[in-house]
């Protein structure tokens, strides 16, 4: 049997992009985690300190925790490949695992003093607390779920068409059996030479007379 060559492009297709998505996906939760982490944490520490709050000010860390997690759960649940949540995974546990090894150099090579949109952007928040660790972890974890691995199910083949016996109305039923000598029925009127049978009054010419005998005079 010939292999399938449409059906190993799509595949590797499909690992191609699942695996740009999970390079792409790390980094930017990794930011959107710092963003929403610090912002929480300076809110309701505020709101600790002072005695009053307002909720709005919530409203800013808890959108880009949010779309952290909308991001996460779509490469760790969408069907596509094992590529993308592998390669997210590694590169979020990466920095946390390496500070077992050399925490110190490990979290000054993280850097501290950047900022986004006017706000300071801690990545170095994630790494401390053990958010990375985490997040990496359950994207690992997704990798070994067995409906990753399957392949997508192939559409059946085309049935060819069989034509069946004719089906009648029950109320009408099947065409009445038609004699091949007789004429269909028509409603034109018969030739002039053809002589008219059954004697129609429209046969005497206008004026005319029958005599007892039944002869025109």
């Amino acid at each position: 049997m010939w292999p399938n060559h449409t059906t190993e492009y799509g595949a590797r297709v499909r690992h191609l992009w699942s695996l740009i998505a999970g390079l792409v996906a790390a980094p930017v939760t990794w930011i959107l985690m710092a963003l929403g982490q610090s912002g929480s944490i300076e809110t309701i520490t505020r709101w600790a300190e002072t005695g009053t709050f307002n909720t709005a000010r919530l409203i800013e860390p808890a959108v880009y925790l949010a779309v952290a997690g909308i991001i996460l759960g779509l490469i760790a649940t969408l069907r596509i490949s094992p590529a993308g949540p592998l390669a997210a995974g590694l590169l979020l546990v990466a920095p946390y695992a390496a500070l077992f090894g050399s925490p110190l150099r490990v979290r000054s090579a993280v850097p501290g003093n950047w900022g986004l949109f006017g706000d300071p952007l801690p990545l170095r928040l994630p790494l401390d607390n053990g958010t990375l660790g985490l997040v990496g972890m359950l994207l690992l974890m997704a990798v070994f779920s067995v409906q990753r691995w399957r392949r997508w199910p192939s559409p059946p083949p085309p049935v060819p068409f069989m034509p069946g016996p004719p089906v009648y109305n029950d109320l009408v039923g099947p065409p009445a059996p038609t004699d091949p000598d007789t004429d269909p029925p028509t409603l034109a009127y018969p030739p002039a030479d053809e002589p008219r049978a059954g004697g129609s009054p429209w046969a005497t010419p206008p004026g005319a007379t029958y005599r007892r005998d039944g002869t025109a005079e």
